[in-house]
């Protein structure tokens, strides 16, 4: 079992930058993935980054790369998402979410479904 809390959202401008945490506790984040979700009001959860156990390969959703990224560090049990140039369309609820056992390849990062722990989401709004 594991438990994720999320931290570090609010209420920014656009154009400001914001970094969310995810903290593991029950088990130690250092060998499995972590991938970061969003969703708005109405919309369907959307994979937002996703980064292997040893941090050294991410990914990330096509409406955030190039300005967002994720890291790791294992030792503290913390997964980030460190957001910059913020638009008001990131507005979102952002989860962290682990699955329950080791993934191989990819393509898996994307699906909601192949997590099974998440964290209780943390709150991004972003104003115009």
């Amino acid at each position: 079992q594991v438990q994720l809390v999320e931290s570090g959202g609010g209420l920014v401008q656009a154009g400001d930058s914001l970094r969310l945490s995810c903290a593991a506790s029950g088990r130690t984040f250092s060998n499995g993935a972590v991938g970061w979700f969003r969703q708005a009001p109405g919309k369907e959860r959307e994979f937002v980054a996703g980064i292997n156990w040893s941090g050294d390969r991410t990914y990330y959703g096509d409406s955030v790369k190039g300005r967002h990224t994720i890291s790791r560090n294992n030792a503290k049990n913390t997964v980030y998402l460190q957001m910059n140039s913020l638009k008001p369309e990131d507005t979102a609820v952002y989860y962290c979410a682990a699955p329950r056992g080791p993934k191989f390849g990819s393509s898996w990062y994307r699906q909601v479904a192949e997590y099974e722990y998440w964290g209780q989401g943390t709150q991004v709004t972003v104003s115009s």
